[in-house]
C-alpha cells in the first residue's frame, strides 16, 4: 500500500506517530538512518498521562508490565529531609512514574508496530524533500548506496535535536546552552534506599544531586559538576567521580558499582516557532529541547504525536476539513512546549542556586509550601502532565452553558483503569458525547456517524454535557440537551475554512 505519511525518526516519538496513525488505518513508512535501536536507557520516565493516551491504544500493558513504579519524590537540603511529594493521589488510573528504560520503550514499541505489520526500516537516510501543494517528495537513501524518491501526503520529523527536516526547512531552533557540566550514571546503588521506589533530590552547597531508581538496586544518578566554559565535549565521569559526588552530596553510606552507562552532558533550551510548514511537520526534539529536569522531554514529543496523529488521520481520510484543524497543532503543543521549556528551566535554576543565602531561602520556602496538600497536589498534576490542556486552541469552543465539572480544554476524566476503551483497530478517530442521549441527540450522532461515537456516556456531572475529543480533551462543554452546539462544533470540523 502507497503510504500517506513518511515519518523520519524511529525513536519513541516517531515510533508512537507510527503507532497511533497505522491504528487509525492511515499507512505510513518509518524509517531512522542509524543502523539499531539505542542500547542506552537514555529517557527514563512514562508519565502517568502518556500511560493514558497509550491505554487509548490499546498497548500500554506490555510497557506497564516492564517497567519499575515510583511513588514519590523527596527533598534534602542542609542535610536535612525538606519535603516529600507523592504521586499516589493524583486521579488517574495511573498514579505514578513509570520508571522504564528508553531501550525498553523502544523496543516495546517497535515491537507493536511490527505486530501491525509496521516494519521501521534501518538504516535509511533522508537526504533531501521538496514539499509542494499537494504532496512531498523525498529522496532516500539506502544502506546498499541505492536512491529512492517517493511522494507522500504528509512529511514528520521525529529526527531529533539535530533534525535534518528541520533545517531542511530553515526553521531557527531558538534557545541557548547552559553554561554548567553535567554527569549521568546508570549504577547500582548499596545503602540507605537501594530498594526504595521513591526519587530523592539532594541539594547540597555544591550543587544537586538526584537518584531515580530504574529497577530493585539499579539507579541514575544525575548532577551538575561545575560550569562547562571550557570544554564543548565534557567528557564522561569515572565511577570513582561519581561515588566521590555521591559521598558528599547524598546522604551518607552509599556505595556505587556495576556502572550500566556513564555519561556527561549540557542542556540545552530550544524550541521552533512552529511545528508545521504545510505538509511538513516537527515533533519531540525537533521541535523542542530543555533540561531533563521534571523528566518531561519524551513525554512532551510522544504527546506531541498522540496529538497530531488523530488530526492527520481525519484529514487524511477525507473525514475532516483541513484547517483549522491541522493548523491546532503547532497552537496546542507549541504552548505546552513552552510552558515545559520554562518550568524545567524554574527547577534546573532552583536546584543549582549557587549563593548560600539563596540555598537558605530556597530550603526554608520549600519546606514551608510543600507542607500545603493544595501546593503538592498541583505540583504532582504538572509533574504527572494531566494538567495539560488546550483553553486557548482554535478547536476548544470556551463559555459553553455549563459552569460545573472539566472545562472546555481540560483534560476529560479517566477516574480508573479501563474507563478508557481503546478504539477499534483501522476504525477512524472518534469524539464522544458525554451527556444524556434524546431524540435530536440521535438525529446528530447519525448525521456525524463518521466522526462521533455512537454510545453517549454518562455525563461527567449532572445537568451538562461534553464533547470529548480523540485524544481525551474537551472540545465543548455545554448544558444537558444543548445538542445544537454539538452539532455547530462538528459542522465546524467538516467545513473547510477559506484562507
Amino acid at each position: 500500500m502507497q503510504p500517506a505519511v513518511l515519518i523520519v525518526g524511529a525513536g519513541p516519538v516517531g515510533m508512537t506517530m507510527a503507532a497511533e496513525l497505522t491504528r487509525f488505518g492511515v499507512p505510513v513508512r518509518i524509517i531512522d538512518k542509524a543502523p539499531q535501536r539505542t542500547d542506552k536507557s537514555k529517557a527514563l520516565v512514562l508519565w502517568s498521562r502518556t500511560l493514558e493516551l497509550m491505554d487509548r491504544g490499546g498497548y500500554s500493558r506490555a510497557f506497564l508490565e516492564a517497567g519499575f513504579r515510583v511513588t514519590a519524590a523527596n527533598f534534602y537540603g542542609g542535610g536535612r529531609h525538606i519535603a516529600r511529594l507523592p504521586l499516589d493521589d493524583v486521579p488517574t488510573p495511573h498514579p505514578y512514574a513509570l520508571m522504564l528504560p528508553q531501550c525498553d520503550t523502544e523496543r516495546l514499541l517497535e515491537e507493536q508496530l511490527r505486530s501491525w505489520g509496521v516494519v521501521v526500516e534501518r538504516p535509511v537516510e533522508l537526504t533531501e524533500f521538496v514539499p509542494g501543494a499537494e504532496h512531498v517528495t523525498a529522496t532516500l537513501r539506502h544502506p546498499d548506496g541505492r536512491g529512492e524518491t517517493l511522494d507522500v501526503s504528509w512529511l514528520i520529523g521525529c529526527d531529533g535535536a539535530h533534525s535534518t527536516i528541520r533545517h531542511g526547512l530553515g526553521i531557527p531552533f531558538s534557545g541557548s546552552t547552559m553554561p554548567s557540566d553535567w554527569i549521568l550514571a546508570d549504577v547500582h546503588l548499596h545503602g540507605a534506599f537501594e530498594h526504595g521506589e521513591e526519587v530523592n533530590i539532594f541539594w547540597h552547597a555544591d550543587g544537586v544531586l538526584v537518584s531515580f531508581p530504574i529497577s530493585p538496586g539499579r539507579f541514575r544518578v544525575i548532577a551538575d559538576v561545575g560550569d562547562g566554559h571550557t570544554n564543548p565535549h565534557p567528557p564522561a565521569p569515572t565511577l570513582e567521580a561519581v561515588q566521590a559526588l555521591v559521598d558528599r552530596r547524598g546522604p551518607g553510606g552509599l556505595v556505587v558499582s556495576e556502572p550500566v552507562w556513564l555519561s556527561a552532558f549540557r542542556i540545552n533550551e530550544r524550541k521552533v516557532a512552529d511545528y508545521r510548514a504545510g505538509r511538513v511537520f516537527m515533533a519531540g526534539d525537533a521541535a523542542h529541547v530543555h533540561s531533563p529536569a521534571g523528566g518531561q522531554g519524551m513525554n512532551t514529543g510522544m504527546q506531541d504525536a498522540f496529538n497530531l496523529a488523530w488530526k492527520l488521520a481525519l484529514v487524511e481520510r477525507g473525514l475532516a476539513a483541513t484547517e483549522p484543524l491541522l493548523g491546532s497543532y503547532s497552537v496546542e503543543r507549541g504552548a505546552v512546549g513552552e510552558q515545559v521549556l520554562a518550568d524545567a528551566g524554574r527547577l534546573t535554576m532552583v536546584a543549582t542556586l549557587r549563593s548560600g543565602v539563596l540555598q537558605g531561602i530556597r530550603n526554608h520556602v520549600a519546606g514551608v509550601v510543600f507542607g500545603f496538600a493544595g501546593v503538592r497536589e498541583k505540583l504532582a498534576t504538572k509533574l504527572t502532565e494531566l494538567g495539560i490542556g488546550y483553553p486557548h486552541s482554535p478547536l476548544t469552543v470556551s463559555g459553553g452553558r455549563h459552569q460545573h465539572g472539566p472545562a472546555a480544554g481540560d483534560r476529560a476524566p479517566v477516574e480508573k483503569a479501563g474507563a478508557v476503551t481503546a478504539d477499534v483497530f483501522g476504525a477512524a478517530p472518534r469524539f464522544v458525547v458525554y451527556g444524556e442521549r434524546s431524540v435530536a441527540g440521535a438525529a446528530v450522532m447519525e448525521r456525524y456517524g463518521d466522526v462521533v461515537d455512537q454510545t453517549v456516556r454518562e455525563p461527567f456531572v449532572e445537568g451538562g454535557m461534553w464533547l470529548v475529543r480523540p485524544d481525551g480533551y474537551v472540545a465543548i462543554a455545554t448544558a444537558r440537551g444543548d445538542w445544537s452546539a454539538i452539532e455547530s462544533y462538528l459542522a465546524r470540523l467538516k467545513t473547510p475554512v477559506v484562507q
